[in-house]
């Protein structure tokens, strides 16, 4: 994945190393850490603390995506939680900005602000001005497999076949916003654990990343604390950081690339021991 920053040009395909994405939620509900960073200074304390503890890149949202909480918030609210953010990361933080929205307003001034990844969860369903306002920038883009409106994501969906319509739909999506003007090496796919399918289907769509490879796109995962794991381990969401590493673990072996966590440093740590027994020769190389 190939995109601009302010502070150069950033290449995430010239090694094998998977790459990790600090989650900072900038709003009053998100399932795990709702609340926590809304104070502009306390929310650039914490995303100077991931870069420091790994951190490639920070997603900042501004609109919570967890089950039952609702309506989303229009794009003048989202903005106002993060803008205040974004402002401070801009010249502050040496790793790249996501942000993570499906409003093109949003994408258009937080771009303008300094971020250089749009993580959509609707995969460029939502607004159909996003694809042009990324288009319009050197930012890379990130699209995730969800069925249904914004405000509908966690409802339960039929699948036949998890693995083979999470690729579908992510080759469609991608191959339309490669035809409205993003170049491929811009983009990642997300397989969307949690949204639009229930815990078992999360773990289908797990296992199918093999088959997702096969699109040639770098695979980008969100599995940390997530409710998919309860089932699981019958733990709350404080409680899943063993069972996220687990998953984290499993997927970037099976070929996800980019993973987004709560957790930098522990997920960090975890892939680098499970990437010191199964590839010798890169941490080799990193020494």
């Amino acid at each position: 994945m190939i995109f601009t920053h302010r502070h150069g040009s950033w290449d995430w395909e010239q090694d094998e190393r998977a790459r990790l994405v600090g989650i900072l939620n900038v709003t009053p509900d998100s399932f795990y850490d709702g609340g926590r960073w809304n104070d502009p200074d306390r929310a650039l304390e914490h995303a100077l603390r991931l870069a420091e503890e790994g951190a490639d890149a920070v997603d900042v949202g501004g609109q919570s995506t967890r089950p039952g909480v609702g309506a989303p918030v229009g794009p003048e609210e989202e903005w106002r939680r993060i803008g205040p953010v974004l402002e401070r990361l801009a010249d502050r933080l040496s790793v790249p900005v996501s942000v993570d929205t499906f409003h093109a307003e949003v994408a258009r001034r937080a771009l303008a602000a300094g971020a250089a990844i749009v993580n959509d969860v609707s995969g460029l369903t939502a607004d159909p001005d996003m694809l042009a306002v990324v288009a319009a920038s050197d930012a890379g883009l990130v699209i995730m497999h969800a069925l249904g409106a914004p405000g509908d994501l966690h409802a339960p969906r039929a699948y036949g076949d998890v693995g083979a319509e999470v690729r579908d739909f992510l080759a469609a999506r991608a191959a339309e916003a490669t035809a409205g003007g993003i170049a491929p090496e811009r983009i990642a796919l997300d397989p969307g654990i949690g949204f639009s399918k229930r815990a078992e289907q999360s773990l289908d769509a797990l296992r199918a990343l093999p088959r997702l490879t096969e699109l040639g796109r770098p695979l980008y995962i969100g599995v940390s604390r997530k409710s998919f794991l309860a089932p699981l381990t019958s733990r709350p969401a404080e409680a899943r950081l063993a069972a996220s590493l687990g998953a984290t673990v499993a997927a970037v072996t099976l070929g996800a690339r980019i993973v987004r966590t709560h957790d930098v440093a522990a997920t960090r740590d975890a892939l680098r021991a499970a990437a010191a027994i199964l590839h010798p020769e890169r941490e080799m190389s990193r020494s």
